[in-house]
């Protein structure tokens, strides 16, 4: 199935992916507020527009972790799921390891793990337990230093896990730093599906949305 980027998301056939939005990062610093839950959703909604996909998946840490939700968290999935609503896409959340709160403020349809296809769908901080052809994960937040400029980038590799493909999604909430991977090892990625760094090729879209494809990072490190 061909993979299709856009704004730190993923299109597969009909079904957009998305992972890490992490709603409510940017309440704790009151040194420099943020909306970031009103750019998730501006952006979540510009998607739908521009794709009018029928299923959006939310693969893992729709929140931040909270010991009690906020309402203003509580608005923002009711947001989520209106403007889901309001395009006529199904809204499915894969609960990651941050979403400890998710039953307090999503009563909607969860899985553990999503098939579009010979696909498999999760947050990626436990191995799967369904077999498949490729699985799309987050939960690493991957960036990648160009030229002196921090990029978020997807990471795709064949035969990386098990035999099957990988593809890993940056965070889609754009206040979330990432982790710079320009120099890591597979000890260093929190995800057990990532096991072969060196055959994972960063992808990267440009200011004018231009998918940029580099070599794995095998052969991409020595010129990085």
């Amino acid at each position: 199935m061909e993979l299709r980027f856009d704004d730190r998301a993923l299109l597969l056939g009909e079904t957009l992916v998305l992972a890490d939005c992490h709603l409510g990062k940017g309440e704790a610093n009151v040194e420099l507020p943020i909306a970031d839950t009103t750019d998730v959703i501006d952006r979540f909604e510009a998607l739908l527009d521009a794709h009018s996909p029928e299923t959006v998946v939310i693969a893992g840490d729709l929140l931040h972790s909270y010991s009690t939700i906020p309402a203003s968290i509580r608005d923002a999935v009711e947001a989520l799921d209106s403007t889901a609503l309001s395009h006529d896409v199904d809204l499915v959340v894969i609960p990651g390891n941050h979403d400890v709160q998710l039953d307090a403020v999503w009563d909607g349809p969860t899985e553990s793990e999503y098939r579009i296809g010979d696909t498999v769908v999760l947050h990626g901080h436990e191995s799967p337990e369904t077999e498949a052809e490729q699985y799309v994960i987050g939960h690493d937040h991957p960036t990648i230093v160009i030229e002196g400029r921090r990029r978020p980038c997807y990471l795709v590799g064949e035969n990386c896990f098990r035999g099957s493909d990988v593809v890993v999604l940056p965070a889609f909430n754009r206040l979330l730093a990432g982790v710079k991977i320009n120099d890591m090892r597979a000890g260093e990625f929190m995800s057990p599906l990532i096991t072969d760094v060196d055959a994972l090729s960063p992808i990267v879209l440009d200011g004018s949305g231009e998918t940029l494809a580099f070599p794995g990072l095998g052969d991409l490190r020595a010129h990085l």
